[in-house]
């Protein structure tokens, strides 16, 4: 007969409603910053939940407009659960996270991806496609994603965090700042930036804190949106559940903090909110290795991916090259970066000889486990990337035939009210 006694559930450290505003809420941040207390202890061992918000922290609707992604204020995002400590780490120490589970909430079972405009956000193809907003709404049926803005498609998500880090030091604070503020004054006006920094708008920690204490959190606080040193905005779509995460660790207890949850993500997650975003729960459990940073040479994290993945064999393979096939033909000179879009624009134009737009093609490369290697980086003045469509996610046959493609009406992904593309 089951038993009650010993049945003990894991408990949630924080909670949130993923229908509420981030800043209505307890238990979130959306800067790093050594000086956020943490918002709980947990011990080594412990397994434990946190409940996150979507990476806007509420800003974005179910329905068929993109006027939440036209309007998104960037600098309230990522709003991320915690910090959460864990007792006996210190600096020096490697935390290890173990990623157990990854949900949707039971009561939000959709998600989204967006294409941001040029000007707020913007994304791979930002000056390329002059962005204006779109946005593809998913829906959720247990691991399988489709949606109503991409039709003829439905896959399994390989559901992880965007982001998870433990918290900087006031020196690794310090660095970023410098280093990102020298980058942005050798390109100013760059549009988009090519780096957030520091500013107080949209800054917020959900604690109750000294007023000269949230001044000075708010002043220095580094934006959240590229990984550094400490872990942060990866996007690695492998860290799904069993996957295990080895953080250096910074200051006392850690401080860990998680957000930006995925249902799915294709490589790169090349239009800026590329994955499908969703509110959601982790599950985790944390151990501590003593003077692991010294011992693992650990510069910048370490991952063991997840063991769990869609199996999708047959692929659909595109190679690009560092050359400007799609623009001017310029020749650059071993850049992955080029070859990667490259290969990413041979294929959104191969999409769209099926039928689909340009926007659905672009949200669909985000959103779908779309796999994209390095083929070679030696082999002067071309680097060589490729990008791998998985076949199974779509219903009718897209390999090339004698005949050539069957091109069908998919209508068209959510864009603005006002129609501008």
């Amino acid at each position: 007969m089951a038993t009650a006694a010993n049945s003990v559930p894991h408990p949630t450290i924080v909670s949130i409603d993923p229908f509420v505003l981030a800043t209505e809420q307890k238990g979130l941040h959306n800067r790093w910053h050594p000086d956020i207390p943490a918002y709980a202890t947990v011990k080594p061992g412990q397994v434990f939940k946190l409940q996150c918000i979507d990476w806007t922290g509420a800003q974005i609707g179910n329905n068929d407009s993109s006027d939440d992604i036209k309007d998104v204020d960037l600098t309230k995002i990522h709003n991320l659960s915690g910090p959460i400590a864990v007792e006996g780490a210190e600096p020096g120490d490697c935390l290890v996270v173990d990623i157990l589970d990854v949900t949707p909430f039971e009561k939000m079972p959709w998600g989204y991806t967006g294409i941001f405009e040029l000007e707020n956000g913007g994304g791979l193809f930002a000056r390329e496609f002059q962005s204006r907003a779109a946005k593809a709404i998913w829906d959720f049926h247990g691991v399988y994603a489709s949606s109503r803005h991409i039709p003829g498609v439905r896959f399994a998500g390989v559901s992880h965090p965007g982001l998870i880090g433990t918290a900087p030091s006031a020196e690794l604070l310090a660095t970023w700042t410098k280093r990102e503020t020298e980058l942005v004054d050798q390109h100013p006006g760059a549009v988009p930036a090519k780096a957030l920094l520091p500013i107080e708008k949209g800054a917020y920690v959900g604690q109750d804190l000294p007023e000269d204490l949230r001044a000075k959190i708010y002043k220095e606080g580094a934006r959240t949106i590229p990984g550094r040193e400490h872990g942060g905005n990866c996007d690695i779509k492998n860290l799904s559940k069993g996957s295990r995460c080895y953080f250096p660790v910074y200051i006392k207890g850690a401080n860990l903090s998680v957000g930006d949850l995925h249902f799915s993500q294709g490589d790169g997650e090349m239009t800026f909110c590329g994955a499908i975003e969703m509110a959601g729960i982790i599950t985790l459990q944390t151990s501590i290795i003593r003077g692991g940073v010294e011992k693992f040479a650990l510069k910048q994290p370490i991952f063991l991916p997840s063991p769990v993945d869609p199996l999708y064999s047959a692929k659909l393979v595109f190679e690009g090259i560092s050359v400007d096939l799609h623009g001017d033909g310029k020749q650059y000179d071993m850049d992955a970066t080029v070859a990667y879009k490259q290969a990413a624009l041979n294929c959104i134009t191969y999409l769209m000889k099926l039928g689909y737009t340009r926007e659905q093609a672009y949200l669909l490369l985000s959103a779908a486990p779309v796999e994209s290697h390095v083929g070679a980086i030696v082999d002067s003045p071309n680097a060589c990337v490729t990008l791998a469509l998985p076949l199974g996610i779509f219903e009718n046959d897209i390999l090339p035939r004698e005949e050539g493609l069957v091109k069908r009406d998919f209508g068209q992904c959510a864009i603005r009210s006002d129609g501008v593309l």
